[in-house]
């Protein structure tokens, strides 16, 4: 505790130093007291938060939703990273005939959506998600503690989320894991005495260095890891699938015409007189005998 006094004549008050809590999403349901409701209720606040991440997570059905742990975050730096994945996501454009296209607008075209949430409460909504295995999103989660962000997409388009996880590794790179020798120093640093001692030492502002990490995504109520999102995120998208499709169907039906083709006229006649010609060898073989007597005398 740290004693304040605004003026020598005020009474002291003792303040408590806050600090910041951090929790992990739990999906586990919840043992309730003996005779009590087991179902969490929220109200006022955290009752909005709660209907806003269940709308969140009910799109999943038909776009993906993606799990972020992100650390040292400034509003600027939100903002900065909100504007690269918005640029990143329209120099794609998304398929014509998607299964779940995205709604048109005149004025103002779909946005990907990044949402920091509130990890108790998110939690909360994940576990009354339907049609989700709890214990691969517990899998996912990997009880990691802080602060948690959500992605969303308007539709679900191959192309277009790969191009938003590489403008997401490009606006935050990831941090290079500290070597032997500056860990080394950092401590000597700490552990140093003062280059002036007596002399109050400068307070120096720490420079935070955002920190992005994909947890997994919802994806048509199925959970993917990260890898798992990468996979998919490097699909083609639906137009070049059919065109592909289209192609392996028309690929027999065209050897067959060019066969017929080249069959008809005097090519007909030159291929059933070899036909003719082998079907008697193979049952006759005197004949097949005699013909290799004739080419080795």
């Amino acid at each position: 505790m740290q004693v304040v006094c605004p003026n020598r004549l005020a009474t002291c008050r003792l303040r408590i130093p806050s600090t910041t809590r951090s929790y992990a999403i739990v999906v586990k349901p919840q043992k309730g007291m003996p005779g009590g409701n087991k179902q969490r209720v929220f109200k006022d606040k955290k009752a909005f938060q709660y209907n806003w991440y269940m709308r969140i997570l009910q799109t999943s059905t038909k776009s993906p939703v993606l799990v972020f742990h992100h650390n040292e975050f400034s509003a600027q730096r939100l903002k900065k990273l909100r504007a690269d994945l918005s640029t990143a996501f329209h120099k794609v454009k998304p398929s014509l005939s998607s299964l779940t296209p995205s709604p048109l607008s005149a004025t103002t075209p779909p946005e990907p959506t990044f949402t920091v949430v509130r990890t108790g409460v998110f939690g909360a909504a994940l576990r009354d998600l339907q049609d989700v295995n709890l214990s691969e999103v517990e899998r996912m989660v990997n009880n990691q503690s802080g602060s948690f962000a959500v992605l969303t997409l308007p539709s679900f388009d191959p192309p277009q989320l790969n191009a938003v996880l590489r403008a997401m590794d490009r606006s935050v790179p990831p941090k290079k894991p500290k070597t032997e020798e500056q860990l080394k120093q950092e401590l000597a640093d700490k552990n140093a005495d003062p280059s002036q001692p007596g002399k109050r030492i400068k307070r120096v502002r720490q420079v935070r260095i955002p920190e992005l990490k994909l947890m997994g995504a919802l994806i048509e109520n199925r959970v993917f890891l990260p890898q798992g999102v990468k996979d998919v995120s490097k699909l083609p998208s639906l137009d070049t699938l059919r065109a592909q499709i289209v192609g392996l169907l028309s690929a027999p039906a065209a050897q067959l015409a060019a066969v017929l083709s080249e069959a008809s006229g005097g090519q007909l006649a030159r291929t059933l007189e070899g036909l003719k010609k082998g079907l008697e060898e193979a049952s006759d073989p005197s004949v097949t005998s005699e013909a290799s007597t004739e080419q080795n005398p």
